[in-house]
């Protein structure tokens, strides 16, 4: 299980060109067992996507104690990359494949002034004051599984744009003094995510929230299965890989 900061790294996946944090995690496992290794993960978050809890398997031909592989990888990560815990599992277990679901949240930052320590972590959406109440009745139409091709980020190869909404909950957050301080994050947790698909949602909701676009048109938009009716797709600095499920969760 590790966290990541995703700016500066063209995304989990590696690429031909750039940094990636499967290209850096392969690196370091292969010097450690003399040999290339394939370093599988959860999930393929894109370039400037961040993680507060990707899984990933790995196998290893060398005998090593799971603490001593924390600390070997943690040694030669750069400190926007840290690998927060490992555990032995049995050969039928995989990252990816036996994922039952993904939880993911979006950050807003809904006022006229961005504090620095949240730029790098947000997406500013100064004026107007985003109406939640709406945007919430937006997210609730996509509970349930439904065809997300209108959410489908360009190039998506999966075989089907079909998937199961779980929960979905926005939320302004308050100060210590009860205020909103600008705080506005969506939670989704669903069983598969496609290409953009988080991304492609907020945008599409923070219309919901300025008035330019009808709550009730989310089902609409499903129904038709058209990108181009849907809203933009939000920057990718604002979204967090928050957790990945192997049993189904009770929500």
């Amino acid at each position: 299980t590790l966290a990541y900061d995703g700016a500066g790294f063209v995304g989990w996946q590696r690429q031909a060109r750039g940094t990636s944090i499967q290209g850096l995690l392969e690196e370091i496992c292969a010097t450690l067992d003399g040999a290339p290794v394939t370093v599988e993960g959860a999930g393929r978050t894109d370039a400037g996507v961040h993680a507060l809890a990707q899984t990933a398997t790995v196998s290893l031909a060398r005998d090593i104690t799971a603490a001593t592989f924390v600390r070997a990888l943690n040694a030669h990560l750069p400190e926007t990359v840290r690998v927060l815990s490992a555990t032995l599992v049995g050969d039928e277990f995989h990252a990816r494949f036996s994922a039952v679901a993904k939880a993911y949240r979006y950050r807003l930052w809904n006022d006229p002034i961005l504090p620095p320590f949240e730029r790098a972590y947000v997406w500013h959406v100064p004026w107007p004051r985003l109406d939640v109440d709406a945007m919430q009745r937006a997210a609730d139409l996509l509970r349930g599984t439904h065809d997300f091709s209108a959410f489908t980020g360009a190039g998506s190869r999966t075989r089907t744009h079909e998937r199961e909404i779980l929960s979905v909950t926005v939320a302004r957050h308050v100060d210590a003094d009860g205020r909103g301080d600008g705080l506005i994050t969506l939670d989704i947790c669903g069983n598969g995510f496609l290409k953009h698909m988080v991304r492609n949602i907020t945008g599409t909701l923070v219309d919901v929230g300025r008035g330019t676009r009808r709550a009730d048109e989310m089902s609409l938009l499903l129904q038709r299965g058209d990108r181009h009716e849907a809203g933009r797709t939000a920057p990718a600095r604002g979204l967090f890989l928050v957790k990945v499920f192997y049993e189904r969760p009770d929500l």
